[in-house]
């Protein structure tokens, strides 16, 4: 079969039909829509994905890789090849590609209508709100006086009404969506820059949509009472959004009940929704898009519906559509309009007046309301993020012959370069300094064992919840309101919505995650609650969300801020129903081996097995043996002293094994695998006189509880034994070891299981082949002569000694 017939030059390109017949029919598979989309969505995809790896380095949002990317297709770099722009991106493609591209703009602007409560812009602060309007209306009025010089130079005959109010917007914007995530991935989010940075943005945003609906109305009408009527109709389309569509909406998030599916014909109505009310928004002619934002902006945020829809599409929108999109604005833009003096002064001129607009009049309000002025420098350069809305603007400039090829090209040179620069200044100019004041009690061994234990248990999904909690529960000691948990949710940050949607109701770290006048119950926060309601335990729900490269930091500094004695880590691995351990991947284990380096307390590494099984057990049915290996050194005596706190407990019956070495041996028995030796020249007498002196306090307990309370002392010779020894307690509920028992190793320090994070014996009792029912904690104690990096500078202050060990504001009620 012969190829489509090509028409003649200056002819319309004819309509391209969907697939072809295959190659092996003659035919050109890129002379069809289909199979050239797809290619044209590969591409961009792994080009863009590409180019955000090679800027990850430089902390740059993804949107600055996608821009960039679709720059460097069109024909400012590859598109310069008349044969690549006419084989990948011909023109008669572009229809296609737009389309698609614009459906999946259309359900990304629904996803960041979802990311934006309008209940929390009502609720803006003055200080805010203030900083919104000045960062709107300075820039605004300094695009309006560029607006003259364009139309002056490049942009003659320019319809100047629409020109003023799309240049006054296209200075003006902040990227709600890109700033969110820069802030997040800096890990200021949760600061009070981040926070007033996010509101005034959030205001920002909504401000700008407005004012967009305005230019597109003067834009697309001759007539002012055209113009009119497009914004009255736009405001009635509100209206009815508000009162009419939010009802039905509102009606199947309550029909969408926490712990149940989500009906399918929701999801189908909702999305259906989207795409009604951005074809009714594009029939009054104020743009499709605007229907989605809309839709978006009204649905309601409690429950799990709403999640339940960003889980749906986000990735596909995100990952495969929105690129498109950038491709697409690439595609029209062309940097070599950019030449001589005039364009490049104009160019000059445009990124001064939104860098001084921005930055001046945020920084004036700022300072007038007492913000420091590092930080309200640093306000304004986040203020100054442009991103996909900005490029949305210019789009619908173009596409409604408000800007050319040559504006188009300068004002998206402009965005580009004032989001690039965000990252790099702000972490210049604004380090929130992580200082606090020293504190005395960092391990669970210490003189005065009256004092609060005060744990931060971290977890990364509600499998660990039950077994956390019982853990907690045996450690509680036989004082009623002396053990104070926080317990941390691990998340990581990614560049989907509703990571930043999570971050969002996220407080500040140490501050509950929770609201009690709120709706939404997570059941996360349920379970700790019941803990707290049922026992004399302080409980304090956190939530980390950050990259799990740094998330580390997050936990090693709250640690500090709290003043924690124990951080309790999941082990990277989790059991399977078969018994066998399954790694969660190496990313997790890497996060324990920071957590271990820097961390400002001691550190347990909880490898759960099902302690006191699924569910939560109450204080009066607690019944578990612990075993505590003990070799000596002050990870042992570390794992003895939790022993020894866990035996006040009613319900904990506790073996304490003493291993001794044959005369003129020791325990390492001549090994030299990895870290023995150094273990063996780090003790010394201080270490010997640490465990006489343990052992001896535990002898005494035991001697006035010798029911629950055993001390066994074992012979050994040889790593074998010491393996089969602790073979025959494996039918125990719990093991305490500590992380550098000076002991050679008890398993092949080659074998895929063999964790270095776990120590000697750690990594054998973690082992698929040790046990299927002995959950272990493998505790290392905090060492100030080892903290070599710590993550908090600790100073000195005159009312150190006057903070309670838990401040009374933080204190559950």
């Amino acid at each position: 079969m012969a190829t489509q017939q090509h028409p003649p030059p200056g002819a319309c390109p004819a309509p391209m039909k969907a697939t072809s017949n295959g190659s092996f029919q003659g035919e050109n598979p890129l002379d069809y829509a289909l199979p050239l989309i797809i290619l044209q969505i590969c591409l961009v995809v792994a080009f863009t994905r590409f180019l955000a790896f090679l800027l990850k380095p430089l902390r740059q949002p993804r949107v600055i890789a996608e821009i960039i990317g679709g720059i460097l297709l069109g024909p400012s770099a590859l598109g310069r090849s008349e044969k690549f722009l006419n084989t990948v991106f011909p023109k008669k493609s572009m229809t296609v590609l737009e389309t698609l591209a614009n459906i999946g703009l259309l359900f990304f602007l629904f996803l960041v209508g979802l990311e934006l409560d309008i209940k929390s812009i009502l609720r803006t602060g003055k200080k805010s709100l203030g900083i919104a309007l000045a960062g709107i209306t300075l820039p605004f009025a300094l695009g309006i006086g560029t607006s003259f010089v364009l139309r002056s130079t490049v942009l003659k005959g320019a319809n100047q009404a629409p020109l003023l109010v799309f240049m006054g917007v296209s200075l003006s914007i902040t990227a709600f969506p890109v700033l969110a995530r820069i802030l997040a991935e800096l890990k200021l989010l949760t600061t009070d820059l981040g926070r007033i940075a996010m509101s005034a943005a959030a205001v920002n945003d909504v401000a700008a949509w407005v004012l967009l609906a305005l230019a597109i109305a003067l834009s697309s009408s001759s007539s002012s009472l055209i113009a009119v009527w497009v914004l009255l109709s736009g405001a009635a389309f509100v209206l009815f959004a508000v009162f009419v569509i939010r009802p039905v909406l509102s009606l199947m998030a309550r029909r969408s009940p926490e712990g149940e599916p989500v009906k399918e014909l929701y999801v189908c109505i909702t999305l259906s929704m989207v795409l009604a009310a951005s074809f009714v928004t594009d029939t009054i002619g104020i743009h499709a898009l605007f229907g989605a934002f809309v839709v978006g902006i009204i649905m309601p945020k409690e429950g799990p519906f709403a999640g339940v829809l960003i889980e749906k599409i986000e990735d596909l929108v995100s990952g495969l559509f929105l690129p498109l999109y950038f491709a697409a604005s690439g595609l029209k833009t062309n940097v070599a309009t950019i030449r001589g003096a005039t364009s490049w002064g104009l160019l000059l001129l445009v990124i001064l007046n939104a860098c001084f607009g921005k930055i001046v009049g945020t920084v004036v309000v700022a300072w007038s309301c007492k913000v420091p002025l590092r930080e309200s420098l640093a306000l304004g350069f986040i203020m100054n993020t442009k991103g996909l809305v900005e490029l949305i603007v210019l789009n619908i400039g173009k596409d409604r012959k408000v800007l050319n090829d040559q504006a188009f090209a300068i004002l998206v040179l402009m965005a580009l370069f004032t989001t690039f620069i965000t990252t790099p200044i702000l972490m210049a100019i604004y380090k929130p300094a992580r200082k606090g004041a020293p504190y005395k009690h960092r391990t669970i061994q210490r003189k005065d064992t009256e004092t609060e234990f005060r744990i931060l248990a971290c977890f990364h999904s509600t499998r660990n919840i039950p077994s956390l909690i019982n853990l907690v529960e045996s450690s509680r000691g036989r004082k009623r309101g002396k053990l104070c948990l926080y317990a941390m949710h691990l998340m990581e940050l990614s560049e989907r919505s509703s990571a930043i949607a999570m971050v969002q109701k996220a407080r500040n770290n140490g501050l509950p995650f929770w609201d009690k006048k709120r709706d939404d119950r997570d059941y996360i926060v349920i379970a700790f609650e019941a803990y707290q309601q049922l026992s004399s335990v302080t409980v304090r729900p956190m939530t980390a969300i950050s990259a799990l490269s740094s998330i580390h930091e997050d936990i090693c500094t709250s640690a500090h801020k709290k003043r924690a004695a124990l951080i309790l880590l999941p082990f990277h691995k989790h059991q399977r129903l078969d018994g066998a351990m399954e790694s969660l991947g190496h990313t997790f284990h890497l996060v324990n081996r920071r957590a271990l380096q820097h961390a400002p307390c001691s550190v347990g590494i909880f490898v759960d097995r099902g302690l006191g099984g699924t569910t939560q057990v109450v204080a009066s049915e607690v019944s578990y043996s612990v075993v505590v290996p003990f070799f000596g050194g002050p990870d042992d005596c570390e794992a003895l002293a939790y022993g020894m706190r866990m035996a006040e407990h009613p319900g904990i019956k506790l073996t304490v094994v003493k291993f001794v070495a044959p005369k003129g041996m020791s325990l390492t028995f001549g090994s030299d695998a990895p870290g023995v030796i150094s273990i063996d020249l780090l003790r010394g007498n201080n270490d010997q006189v640490g465990d006489d002196a343990i052992i001896s306090d535990f002898k005494n307990i035991a001697s006035k509880n010798q029911e629950s309370i055993t001390l066994e002392e074992r012979l050994v010779e040889s790593s074998q034994e010491i393996a089969g020894v602790l073979k025959s307690m494996n039918k125990c509920n719990l093991f305490l070891v500590g992380r550098m028992a000076p002991t050679a190793p008890l398993m092949d320090t080659k074998s895929a299981e063999y964790c270095s994070e776990l120590g000697p014996v750690g990594c054998f009792l973690a082992s698929s082949e040790f046990s299927t029912t002995a959950s272990v904690v493998v505790l290392q104690q905090y060492n100030p002569t080892l903290n070599l990096h710590p993550l908090v500078e600790e100073e000195e202050s005159d009312n150190a000694n006057e903070v309670p060990d838990t401040p009374m504001g933080e204190r559950a009620q």
